[in-house]
């Protein structure tokens, strides 16, 4: 049998056609991510424009005392001021290039752990600086989901900066956007993002919280009363009523809102009263199909999951941790206000409350 060159032509496009595809992209555009506060997130778009990109972000590690509840303070850690630290969007296969920076006048060393990273202990292990030193790690985004970072500089003192408030999460999208359980694209109008945090606060002799002048001062003290496993407070967003009252979270009826939620320390079981998740994304892995219509659903520590919830009816829609211990005693507990027309047909009072005859 003779062979022809024209035998081996589609053999040979077929090869460079998969080492060109294994192969990254030459001189990857790179944009600056500018991130904000929780419970916002930074802009970005639903599905990938182009190809994978570097997305450059800065994180600033602040050690500053902070109210946790009315007249009660920690001191604490935080990624760019605010606990959780400030959410990352960026999508499959992009490049995270984060300079994370330890100003000289903090005290500790500290570093970043991504669950959203491959190798090196998340990073961590290439990311330890002490004050005054700032360094650059860049990964690659493989795994579509939410994932939490977090501060883990080792031994002892990884779970005190843990509850000290240094955690946070990054969103990583499918680069075609989000699918539905049926596999249809899922798109939202509003997006927050909720990081609940477990706070361990000494008591002096008479019951009163203690106020620590220093970092250094409320370390053993306050590892004997994370060592309880009891919480003092458990909150969103850094405090007692962050997300209540005019700081709730708002949307119109009818907008499809995203809610990542993370705990970087302690399962959490989140629920909309007078409400639903239309779709979880259990674990947060965006490349498994969501679950449908669930009232509670569940965020183990260490993870964070994301949700999607289309308001139907308007007013204030508490969203809780449902253990009510942590949402009504603890602190557990955001608003949603929702504007827009009631609905009937979905509810309505029958009779007002009379006396029984």
């Amino acid at each position: 049998m003779k062979f022809k060159l024209s035998h081996f032509i589609p053999l040979l496009v077929l090869f460079f056609s998969v080492s060109l595809a294994a192969k990254p992209p030459q001189n990857p555009v790179r944009v600056t991510q500018t991130l904000v506060p929780p419970p916002a997130l930074p802009e970005h778009t639903q599905i990938a424009q182009g190809p994978p990109k570097i997305v450059q972000i800065t994180l600033s590690i602040e050690e500053k005392e902070i109210e946790v509840a009315d007249g009660v303070y920690i001191q604490a850690m935080t990624f760019n001021g605010s606990v959780p630290g400030p959410m990352i969007v960026v999508h499959q296969n992009d490049w995270v290039e984060v300079t994370l920076k330890n100003p000289a006048t903090n005290s500790m060393l500290h570093n970043i752990d991504f669950h959203a990273a491959t190798g090196a202990m998340g990073g961590g292990e290439l990311t330890r600086i002490n004050p005054g030193e700032q360094v650059t790690l860049k990964f690659k985004a493989t795994k579509a989901g939410v994932f939490v970072y977090h501060c883990a500089p080792g031994g002892s003192v990884t779970p005190f900066h843990v509850v000290a408030g240094m955690s946070g999460a990054i969103m990583v999208l499918p680069r075609n956007g989000l699918k539905g359980a049926s596999n249809h694209s899922v798109r939202y109008d509003k997006a927050f993002y909720i990081g609940e945090q477990d706070f361990y606060i000494p008591r002096d002799s008479s019951g009163q919280f203690i106020r620590y002048a220093s970092i250094s001062d409320a370390v053993a003290p306050t590892e004997a009363i994370m060592k309880t496993l009891t919480p003092s407070f458990v909150v969103f967003n850094g405090r007692v009523n962050a997300l209540t009252g005019s700081n709730a979270m708002t949307a119109d009826v009818g907008d499809n809102v995203l809610v990542i939620h993370s705990q970087a320390n302690r399962d959490s079981r989140p629920h909309i009263i007078g409400g639903h998740a239309d779709l979880v994304w259990p674990g947060g892995a965006f490349d498994n199909k969501p679950i449908k219509d669930l009232e509670t659903w569940f965020v183990a520590g260490g993870s964070a999951v994301a949700a999607i919830y289309k308001f139907r009816q308007p007013g204030i829609h508490a969203y809780v941790n449902h253990n009510l211990i942590e949402a009504v005693l603890l602190g557990a507990a955001a608003h949603f206000q929702i504007n827009g027309e009631w609905d009937h047909d979905l509810m309505t009072q029958v009779s007002p409350p009379s006396p029984i005859p």
